[in-house]
């Protein structure tokens, strides 16, 4: 059969600007592969240094969802938000990026995107909070309707996709990527009694299980979530916070670590035809355990 292909722009940012910005700063961006969201050098570094992918959003259901974490950075919304649940509105903070958490062994659990931390009027550390940053992997071919369309920068950029089109990939960001994150690094600090906070984009957020909340003042984890939004005035996407859920520790992990089980008669099923296949069809006389299930 032959597979569905259409045109479509899978591409929403490329070096920080929507491919319909094509203003002279846009244009500068994309020849000099600069990266307007803070990055930690002036040029974008996403897969390779020489050759960045400089794509920052893509589009899935028309809707641009995040792929490079860069974007958080935009502003420093996402650690004034988080400042302001750790410590409240008057303290005096800073953050340190890419910070390396210990183990009891001495063995590292990981970097911690940023952490929050407070002092007073002497200069003197008095409390800190973790902030982890998280924007979503991406399936399928994503460099080459990206060299296309930086062989040729057009606002009426589209890209013929079958099966390897570029799509988000929320199941491996959350269990491959956040969720271990959270349950080491963040076990530490749990144990610390240090306030975490986690910036996603709330597409990302939605496909996780429905967290147990509680009130801010309770809460051992805030989710912050965003959103892009577009200023058609600029044509530019604004990062956006849009909403927070105030979760506990151990009740929030435990219900993402729990898987939702289908039906037992589904794999038992699977498994009776694997079997009846191992032994060319023969069906023994005695009851499967199909049969008893279902009497």
């Amino acid at each position: 059969m032959e597979i569905e292909r259409k045109n479509i722009n899978p591409l929403a940012e490329v070096f920080g600007f929507p491919i319909i910005n094509e203003t002279a700063k846009a244009k500068r961006y994309r020849d000099k592969k600069l990266c307007p969201f803070n990055n930690k050098v002036p040029n974008c570094t996403k897969d390779k240094a020489n050759d960045p992918l400089g794509v920052c959003s893509i589009f899935h259901n028309e809707k641009p969802v995040i792929t490079c974490p860069a974007i958080f950075r935009e502003e420093w919304l996402i650690v004034e938000n988080a400042a302001k649940f750790a410590f409240g509105e008057n303290a005096k903070w800073t953050t340190l990026s890419e910070i390396k958490l210990l183990d009891a062994n001495g063995l590292t659990a990981g970097n911690i995107d940023f952490i929050l931390v407070a002092y007073n009027e002497k200069g003197h550390l008095i409390d800190f909070a973790s902030l982890e940053v998280q924007g979503v992997y991406i399936s399928g071919n994503l460099r080459n309707p990206f060299d296309s369309y930086i062989n040729n920068p057009n606002s009426n950029f589209d890209w013929t996709v079958g099966y390897n089109a570029p799509k988000p990939d929320y199941l491996s960001s959350s269990r491959k990527r956040l969720i271990p994150q959270m349950l080491y690094k963040g076990g530490i600090l749990h144990i610390w009694k240090k306030k975490q906070t986690v910036a996603l984009q709330k597409s990302f957020f939605d496909t996780l299980p429905q967290l147990p909340t509680v009130r801010k003042e309770q809460a051992d984890i805030a989710w912050f979530l965003y959103d892009l939004v577009l200023d058609t005035s600029t044509k530019q996407y604004n990062l956006t916070h849009v909403d927070t859920v105030y979760t506990g520790f151990e009740s929030a992990l435990l219900r993402v670590t729990t898987p939702e089980p289908g039906k037992m008669e589904d794999f038992i099923q699977i498994l009776q035809n694997r079997l009846d296949e191992r032994l060319e069809g023969i069906s023994p006389d005695a009851p499967s355990l199909t049969d008893i299930i279902s009497c």
